[in-house]
């Protein structure tokens, strides 16, 4: 097995590329963060319509190279990412169970599980370099 990891990064060590795996991917969830971020934002402020698109899903297509469908998934995301981010930003204010405040209840109801606000308030670091 370590003779196939050589192969696949020469010079490097298993631990190494390892460590150099996770930073890429870092960069994509950031990447990913960032796109969904600005479809977001052009998504509320309606900009394919001054910029001449006769549609949501004309100006995702010539903008971004996706598909409507694809882009909905992306206002899930940043609608996630900002669930994340006011849970985690609530502190530790915010029970760890279902509450009774209307924001934390919507935090829990873009679909993240009580697991995920529990990991991710222990991560808070990482989560606002988002």
């Amino acid at each position: 097995m370590s003779n196939r990891r050589s192969r696949r990064c020469p010079g490097l060590a298993p631990g190494a590329a390892a460590a150099g795996l996770r930073e890429a991917m870092d960069d994509v969830r950031r990447s990913v963060a960032v796109l969904a971020a600005r479809v977001r934002d052009a998504h509320a402020a309606r900009v394919w319509l001054p910029l001449g698109h006769s549609s949501w899903e004309s100006y995702c297509r010539a903008e971004f190279g996706i598909s409507r469908a694809q882009a909905y998934r992306l206002l899930d995301v940043a609608r996630a990412l900002a669930a994340i981010h006011d849970a985690v930003a609530a502190g530790p204010e915010m029970s760890r169970t279902r509450d009774t405040d209307p924001a934390a209840a919507a935090a829990l109801d873009y679909g993240l599980s009580q697991r995920a606000l529990i990991d991710v308030s222990s991560r808070t670091d990482a989560v606002t370099e988002l």
